[in-house]
């Protein structure tokens, strides 16, 4: 399954199922019926764009310390965070300025 978000102000942000559910979690939209389609509106954009920043945060900790500790400084998927969400942080970001939700799943 792919993850498919859309915006009339942005273009479409496609993510394979493991990292869409990763990000629907972040967002906390992780209910099941959320996973399937849902949406992004305006005024929740800004809460959105701080919890994707937070988890990018988070992640630099963990391969922080990780690095301190000896282990290398390698996300266990080869792509960071970062690198997954940063298009639909940008999509947020376009979307939020257009006053334009983003959806999935419909």
């Amino acid at each position: 399954m792919l993850y498919k978000f859309k915006s009339k102000a942005a273009a479409d942000v496609i993510m394979l199922e493991a990292n869409g559910r990763e990000l629907l979690k972040i967002l906390g939209k992780n209910f099941p019926e959320q996973e399937t389609q849902g949406i992004l509106s305006v005024a929740d954009m800004p809460q959105a764009i701080e919890r994707i920043e937070a988890a990018w945060a988070f992640e630099a900790r963990q391969l922080a310390q990780a690095a301190l500790e000896g282990e290398p400084p390698v996300s266990s998927r080869g792509i960071s965070l970062r690198q997954r969400l940063l298009p639909f942080w940008g999509m947020v970001q376009r979307c939020q300025q257009a006053g334009q939700p983003i959806v999935w799943g419909v």
